[in-house]
């Protein structure tokens, strides 16, 4: 399993008149999480893109628990659901970095296309480094093997 977490300051932009974070920010939140738990892997939406492929969302699904509030420090954890064969999914859980609270969870998932939008498998670069990262996070110092 590849999971990633994050952290994101609630700024005054993200809230309403009460200091309540708008909802359409948790997708955004989402973003985040993603797009650095990829980058963690080495590598960038960038450079995906320059590789000649997109991953536009192709479904996403948002639970709310509590609101996020003004300078509320979040914590996006990010988990890459593997099961998912023809193109990509990622789970979220955002809380409240100082009481852990649980604000909300949910998933994207996103398709493989190149730049004519013609929907395609998942590149092998990109099959390689999910393979690489899964072994790595696997590995740990009371497996018996080497880090």
């Amino acid at each position: 399993m590849l999971e990633h977490q994050t952290t994101y300051r609630v700024i005054y932009g993200d809230t309403d008149k009460m200091g309540i974070a708008y909802y359409g920010n948790y997708l955004r939140w989402f973003e985040i999480g993603r797009t650095e738990m990829i980058r963690s892997w080495g590598l960038s939406y960038k450079s995906i893109e320059e590789k000649g492929v997109l991953l536009p969302v192709s479904e996403a699904y948002c639970k709310f628990l509590a609101s996020a509030q003004y300078d509320d420090i979040l914590v996006i954890k990010t988990v890459l659901d593997t099961s998912v064969k023809a193109g990509i999914k990622f789970n979220y859980e955002v809380c409240n970095q100082a009481d852990k609270r649980l604000l909300t969870t949910g998933y994207t998932k996103h398709a493989f296309m190149d730049t004519q939008g013609k929907v395609i498998r998942p590149p092998g670069f990109f099959r390689e480094l999910i393979k690489n990262n899964i072994q790595q996070n696997s590995q740990s110092p009371t497996s018996g093997q080497s880090l």
